[in-house]
């Protein structure tokens, strides 16, 4: 997706784990590189988008980060396509910067950090934070 922000660039930022009946959402700190859970959004269609823009509102991030799933391998299956439809409706609707981070293990080192239930999402979508300002050092 074409960024009027440099990713390097981002101080703060909304982060999602897209998933087809949750999504986690977390906020990330440049200063502090790292993720913070925020919640798990269970809402569908467009009750999804209104909880975010709430949390757009609340925290004015300068980005957003969508993580994206890949098989282990690094193909693409049927997730991989919603989440990057998740992430251009996000950059359609709300105007800012939307980025991609390949987010295949998230769920799974979330998970053995204890998390478990729909804290899993949050806390992998501060994982997908984390991942995303080691991707991009300013």
């Amino acid at each position: 997706m074409s960024q009027a922000l440099a990713p390097a660039a981002a101080r703060s930022l909304l982060a999602f784990d897209f998933g087809t009946k949750r999504v986690g959402v977390a906020s990330g700190s440049r200063l502090t590189g790292q993720g913070t859970p925020l919640a798990t959004l269970t809402e569908s269609g467009p009750a999804r988008f209104d909880a975010i823009a709430r949390l757009l509102k609340e925290w004015r991030p300068d980005a957003l980060v969508v993580g994206v799933p890949f098989h282990p391998d690094g193909a693409a299956h049927a997730v991989t396509e919603q989440a990057r439809r998740f992430a251009r409706q996000l950059a359609g609707r709300f105007h800012l910067p939307v980025f991609e981070v390949d987010e295949r293990y998230t769920s799974v080192e979330a998970e053995a950090q204890g998390a478990r239930g729909a804290a899993l999402d949050a806390a992998s979508a501060a994982l997908i934070a984390e991942q995303f300002f080691r991707e991009n050092p300013s």
